[in-house]
């Protein structure tokens, strides 16, 4: 429920006026993300925020990340990606601002279906994974003022970082974990893997893992490429028409990494199953035995899973060829589907949820239950 004793936190920044009054996420496998209401100091209209705060140890680090999300944000100006406004310091603490969208993260859709014994529909899946192609698309061909190629890979693209409106919008967020040949970016060091280890591409665990007695980046220029975020979203689809994550089946006990395994890597962020069970599921990953999981899915949607789902990124999909064997089978179908009739899906769902006792339903997103005003 929403902190209804007034703003948390108050200070103001470089002309705007900031008042903290909830927590949105507070999870230890995602970024903290806090609610804002901000207005310029001169003025009297407000507009809610997200705040992430830049979580990392060194104070110098901090507002470097913070600066090259902001910098990067400056190439991405499309409907489907979240905008970044820019960032905000109070204290030692940085954040990085961000456009609120009234609705909810994928991974809340998704666990609220299941509390009200349902799953999304095929073409809401479809749906939403196009939105999302679709601004990977963009994002992979983006260059910089003087038109090189900034090769970004969002490295994190998972339910979590997938925003749904209310309205029928679908924006991919955050891309703080982002590799690109932006100027003066911040390297990553040999050994550590960024990004979401859960929905990670088979060709990064084995870059990262060859880089972890080197000195070189782990994410050579070409050598790895958006076709690795493909694979994330085809995760993320797989999941949707499963109603269950895939590396970790629900009719099946939890197992660990064979004897001798060694996965000699530390990721950034904690992850609900270790970093040794992931690599070696991921490594292992056969679509075609994903595919097999889909008898009740559409034979389209089953066929694109298992393209994008290709252990080798050359036998893949590109992101606008995934986005648009997805509208193809969007357009095929007997009745249309698109914003309206994914709002409504949403909204149904909500209706449903509300009916149960709020007691049971305890989800990432904090603020999933909470009445937001019109407009904000």
């Amino acid at each position: 429920m929403a902190d209804t004793s007034g703003p948390r936190l108050i200070f103001d920044f470089e002309g705007f006026h900031y008042e903290v009054y909830d927590t949105q996420v507070e999870h230890r496998d995602y970024d903290k993300l806090l609610l804002a209401w901000r207005r310029p100091i001169s003025g009297v209209s407000r507009a809610k925020v997200v705040l992430k705060p830049v979580q990392v140890p060194s104070d110098h680090e901090r507002r470097e990340r913070a600066w090259e999300e902001v910098q990067l944000a400056t190439h991405l100006q499309h409907s489907n990606i979240a905008k970044v406004y820019g960032f905000t310091f109070h204290g030692d603490a940085a954040y990085v601002v961000m456009e609120n969208l009234r609705g909810c993260y994928l991974l809340t859709a998704m666990d609220f279906t299941l509390l009200v014994g349902r799953t999304v529909s095929p073409a809401f899946a479809a749906y939403v994974s196009a939105e999302v192609a679709d601004a990977l698309d963009y994002a992979h061909g983006r260059s910089d003022s003087e038109g090189q190629p900034l090769r970004i890979i969002h490295r994190a693209v998972g339910p979590m970082r997938i925003r749904l409106g209310f309205d029928g919008r679908v924006k991919l967020t955050n891309f703080g974990a982002a590799y690109s040949e932006l100027r003066n970016r911040l390297k990553t060091p040999p050994g550590l893997m960024r990004g979401d280890p859960a929905y990670c591409a088979p060709e990064i665990l084995r870059a990262v893992k060859e880089s972890s007695g080197s000195r070189v980046d782990p994410l050579i220029a070409g050598a790895i490429d958006g076709r690795a975020d493909v694979f994330s979203l085809g995760l993320v689809l797989l999941e949707m028409l499963l109603a269950e994550y895939p590396l970790d089946p629900t009719d099946a006990p939890v197992q660990g990494t064979p004897s001798g395994f060694s996965f000699p890597v530390r990721a950034e962020r904690t992850t609900q199953l270790s970093l040794d069970v992931l690599a070696y599921r991921l490594l292992r990953f056969d679509p075609a035995e994903a595919e097999g999981r889909l008898e009740m899915a559409p034979a389209p949607l089953r066929s694109i899973v298992r393209r994008a789902l290709q252990s080798e990124p050359a036998a893949r999909y590109s992101a606008a060829a995934m986005r648009d064997e997805l509208r193809a089978y969007l357009g095929s179908l007997e009745r249309p589907f698109g914003a309206a009739e994914m709002a409504a899906e949403l909204r149904s769902v909500w209706e449903a949820v509300e009916k149960v006792k709020r007691l049971t339903a305890n989800p990432i997103e904090r603020t999933a239950l909470t009445p937001e005003e019109e407009g904000a």
